[in-house]
């Protein structure tokens, strides 16, 4: 099954590769414009993803909750699902393997946020996607953690933002919006689905061994400037948003790939040594 959908925020990193991703399915993709009518621009959609952010990704308390109005109140005037990239905020400092069935136990401010906004879509009775993933992996553009921890990847320098053993969720952003596309043509998929893309889960120890591997030379890892983070955070928004996840790369995670396989048991997604390599070849 194939249709019409709405891309919310089609500039940023989920966005882009869901446009992208549906339209290689065969949907005819629209884009919706900020600020704009949303249920006007929604008419005929069968499918909404919603990949807004707040603005400079700041202000989340009062920017989640009127976008996620938004879309409940145009999803609901067209009949469409709504897919939403979803994080792993809302299970807190507690590592291990992440799926459906594990607690929502938010310990930050963009956590308990999360946590409340899908607790909309759930009461609202919209049929919805969460497709929850980790941290982005994206080669066409900037401000994710691994473009941070990457920059010098191709000088053979890495940065780590915390221990160098622990395993990591990491979501290739165009593997995870193949996994939507795919997900919204099934007409079997339950009216609200909480979905871990999987996608790849390694530390930076890993990461170091497979660069230096196909550079053929010595890595050399730097630890990010925390300190400057710290100093920073009075009065700098995204450097207390950083320093309140940073537990998340000191703890060992990473989300449980049944569920996903289960729907979709011939999806494969981009392996460690495939991102390696995309991301020597966008440096």
């Amino acid at each position: 099954m194939t249709g019409t959908v709405l891309i919310a925020g089609a500039s940023g990193h989920f966005g882009r590769a869901a446009e992208a991703a549906f339209s290689a399915s065969g949907w005819q993709v629209r884009r919706y414009r900020r600020g704009s009518d949303m249920a006007v621009a929604a008419q005929g959609a069968q499918v909404i993803v919603n990949a807004l952010n707040p603005p400079k990704y700041n202000n989340w308390a009062q920017h989640i909750p009127a976008i996620t109005a938004q879309v409940i109140a145009a999803a609901r005037a067209c009949g469409a699902r709504v897919v939403v990239p979803g994080n792993v905020y809302v299970y807190g400092p507690l590592g291990g393997v992440w799926g459906p069935d594990t607690p929502h136990n938010p310990h930050t401010k963009k956590g308990k946020i999360r946590v409340e906004m899908e607790a909309r879509y759930r009461d609202s009775g919209i049929r919805t996607l969460i497709l929850r993933g980790g941290d982005f992996i994206d080669p066409t553009q900037t401000g994710t953690l691994f473009s941070m921890m990457t920059a010098k990847a191709a000088a053979g320098k890495l940065t780590r933002f915390g221990r160098p053993d622990a395993l990591h969720a990491y979501a290739p952003v165009q593997d995870m919006a193949r996994a939507a596309a795919a997900l919204c043509a099934r007409p079997n998929l339950p009216d609200f689905a909480d979905i871990p893309y999987a996608g790849q889960a390694f530390s930076i120890n890993d990461l170091t061994a497979e660069l230096a591997r196909q550079l053929r030379k010595p890595v050399k890892v730097s630890t990010f400037p925390w300190w400057a983070m710290q100093a920073a955070a009075p009065f700098w928004e995204l450097a207390r948003e950083l320093l309140e996840m940073r537990y998340l790369s000191d703890i060992s995670h990473h989300l449980d790939p049944r569920p996903l396989a289960a729907l979709l048991p011939d999806f494969r997604g981009q392996t460690l040594p495939q991102i390696v390599a995309q991301t020597l070849r966008a440096g």
